[in-house]
């Protein structure tokens, strides 16, 4: 299965309330690993030092200092593109956690209304 449609199956499986997601990143041909990991920089792919898994990669929901899941599924769709032929395994999903966000000097109305809105 090309990289991109794993992704999307692996997104689609997960519960509406997801925030993050961490997966390794491995390649076939390790002769095409910098053209590979020209690619994933827009990601932010972190590399591996001597490990089976060539990147690990983090992805955010809605919120979060990662990757969003659109831009990851084009970099992988792009990665599909090229015939770089890959595997994936999902090492970490995050559900039900609430954006931390400072609230000195708003008023009340306005923090239950963010508690509303974000309430898991």
């Amino acid at each position: 299965m090309a990289l991109a449609e794993d992704f999307k199956s692996v997104c689609d499986s997960l519960p509406p309330d997801w925030t993050g997601l961490q997966f390794d990143l491995r390649i076939a041909d390790e002769e095409r690993y910098v053209e590979a990991a020209t690619l994933l920089t827009q990601i932010n792919a972190q590399p591996y030092g001597k490990h089976d898994w060539h990147w690990r990669v983090l992805v955010a929901n809605q919120f979060g200092h990662a990757a969003a899941p659109e831009t990851v599924h084009g970099t992988l769709h792009l990665l599909d593109e090229q015939a770089i032929v890959g595997e994936m395994a999902v090492r970490e999903v995050r559900a039900g956690r609430v954006e931390v966000t400072q609230m000195w000097g708003r008023p009340e109305s306005v923090r239950q209304e963010f508690r509303r809105r974000r309430a898991q």
